[in-house]
Order: structure tokens, then C-alpha cells, then sequence
């Protein structure tokens, strides 16, 4: 009966732990996409917010990282875009109330830096 008990709780657990580890995951993976971007991938520039901070960018973000699904090349790494699907949800704040958002067309190397930091800042967020 303990051992059942010891398992029951486990599974628990394990059930309630925070995403904390699909975002290392999620961050690993795009460090190794940059890896790809910046030694042979050719990418078309990538509409990028100006501050990552700013919660009118978000669906920006968003944008940008489906315009890097789209590419060929970026395929391999169709695992990160599933997680990252998977987490949009959780990162999303209010859509419908977001406001302008100041951006410029950057490399794609520029757009993945910036990704990467949404993400740290977002995984560092108290969740409610």
C-alpha cells in the first residue's frame, strides 16, 4: 500500500511542477537554432520589437517566430516551435488590450537574441 502511495505521489508531483524545465528546454533549443542562423542559414529580415518589455509587443514576438517556422532550412527544429506553441498560452498576456508596438525589420540572429530574452524574462514571471 506505501509503495502505491509513494507512486500516487510522484505522479503528483510531477503533474504540478511549473513549466520551469520546458522553458531551459525551450531556451536550449533556440540557442542551438541561433547556432544554425548565424553560420549557414539564410533568413529574411524579421519584424522585431524595439523593447522586448513592452506587453504591446507580444503578439509581435509571436509573428516572428512563426515567420521562422515558415523557413525550410528551420525545419529540424520543429520541436521547439511545438513547445513553444504549447507555452504561447502561458506567455500570453491580455491580446485583445494590446496597443502599438514600436518595431524595425532586424536579421533573424537579432529576432532569436531577443526571443531568447522574452523567454528567461517570462519564465522568471510569478505565476498566479
Amino acid at each position: 500500500m506505501r509503495i502505491h502511495l509513494y507512486l500516487l505521489l510522484l505522479a503528483v508531483g510531477a503533474s504540478a511542477a511549473p513549466p520551469m524545465s520546458s522553458m531551459a528546454e525551450l531556451l536550449t533549443l533556440l540557442e542551438q537554432m541561433y547556432e544554425s542562423v548565424t553560420k549557414d542559414i539564410q533568413i529574411a529580415r524579421i519584424e522585431t520589437p524595439d523593447n522586448i518589455d513592452d506587453a504591446n509587443c507580444v503578439s509581435t514576438i509571436f509573428e516572428g517566430t512563426e515567420e521562422l517556422k515558415t523557413n525550410p532550412a528551420l525545419k529540424k527544429y520543429s520541436v521547439f516551435f511545438q513547445k513553444f506553441e504549447r507555452l504561447k498560452q502561458s506567455l500570453t498576456p491580455s491580446l485583445a488590450q494590446e496597443g502599438k508596438c514600436d518595431t524595425e525589420r532586424k536579421s533573424a540572429t537579432i529576432f532569436i537574441e531577443k526571443l531568447m530574452t522574452f523567454i528567461r524574462k517570462a519564465s522568471k514571471k510569478p505565476r498566479a
